[in-house]
């Protein structure tokens, strides 16, 4: 498959979505947005289930972005490229009851669960984190989860089982962006199996205390908060312990700008653009200086130790 040019998955479209995401801002904050002589209110994000949670030891104490924010500015291709798609098309779609994961691979509890069983047991922590995206926005999400590790040792991984790879719902009927090919689908993610069981990695269920809305990856998604956003695969239906490395979805579409890591590094540029920078919502100006791993190096800087990350990207 050809590359997406990067006019069309960059700077272009996040330059185009900007004065929509102003729009929401302003309109969160109560106010109304003038275009062409006259006045639009923007109608607010709806709001979920309330959620049980306990604040994360883990936690940022940095002020996140409004709800607002989180939920009409979004990357989720399943539900179109541009930023405001996901606000738009995914309150249609209706995750399945049961919702089911399946556990395939390296491991001795392999099977399909339910969300209920991937929650058993489990205490839903608060945790603040720093959210930094390839085009070079970020935000301060405050979600809601617990640690990935604890699923993965109720799977049991064998001794073979290096990697964990993750795959995306594919329902063309519900999710319009499947229909087109800007990506193979389904969509898959991975990660080192040390990485997997780090602490600051979580599956998410919700943000803001609340059920994690559509457009952000309901109902289950990842949560890597050192690493760029699309290694944060939502909509999760399928766990797979591997003994090799799997390839990803933007590594198999562009791996020369999308590599397996994906580790937030300001010395290493995007093929068309700087990572030096970036614009921290509902800024559009790029003159905050990216932190290497995202600002989470004293945490996780040891797991790459031995590791060229400049090749390693």
């Amino acid at each position: 498959m050809d590359r997406i040019p990067s006019s069309e998955i960059t700077d272009r479209r996040f330059y185009l979505n900007r004065r929509a995401f102003m729009a929401s801002a302003l309109a969160a904050a109560g106010g109304a947005v003038v275009t062409g002589g006259r006045a639009h209110a923007q109608e607010p994000a709806a709001h979920g289930r309330k959620l049980m949670t306990v604040r994360g030891p883990l936690s940022g104490k940095e002020p996140p972005n409004p709800w607002e924010h989180l939920t009409t500015y979004n990357n989720f291709y399943e539900f179109g490229t541009r930023k405001s798609d996901p606000a738009r098309n995914a309150p249609k779609f209706r995750p399945r009851q049961p919702w089911t994961v399946a556990i395939e691979g390296e491991c001795s509890k392999r099977g399909e669960i339910t969300l209920e069983d991937v929650m058993k047991g489990e205490t839903l922590e608060d945790r603040v984190y720093r959210h930094r995206c390839v085009e070079g926005w970020s935000m301060v999400i405050p979600w809601v989860g617990f640690p990935l590790a604890n699923l993965i040792k109720r799977c049991a991984p064998t001794s073979k089982a290096a990697f964990v790879e993750f795959t995306t719902l594919h329902d063309v009927g519900q999710m319009p962006g499947q229909r087109s090919d800007v990506l193979e689908w389904p969509y898959v993610e991975g990660l080192r199996m040390d990485e997997a069981l780090h602490p600051l990695t979580i599956l998410a269920l919700g943000l803001y205390g609340e059920v994690l809305p559509n457009q952000n990856g309901a109902p289950l998604r990842l949560v890597v908060p050192w690493k760029y956003g699309f290694k944060g695969i939502k909509s999760i239906v399928k766990i797979r312990f591997m003994e090799k490395q799997p390839v990803s979805s933007w590594q198999r579409q562009w791996a020369a700008a999308y590599g397996f890591y994906a580790n937030v590094n300001p010395t290493v540029a995007h093929p068309d653009w700087s990572q030096a920078t970036e614009a921290r919502l509902p800024s559009f100006f790029k003159n905050t200086k990216t932190l290497l791993f995202n600002g989470y190096g004293e945490e996780v800087a040891s797991l790459y130790s031995s590791l060229d990350l400049r090749k390693n990207y």
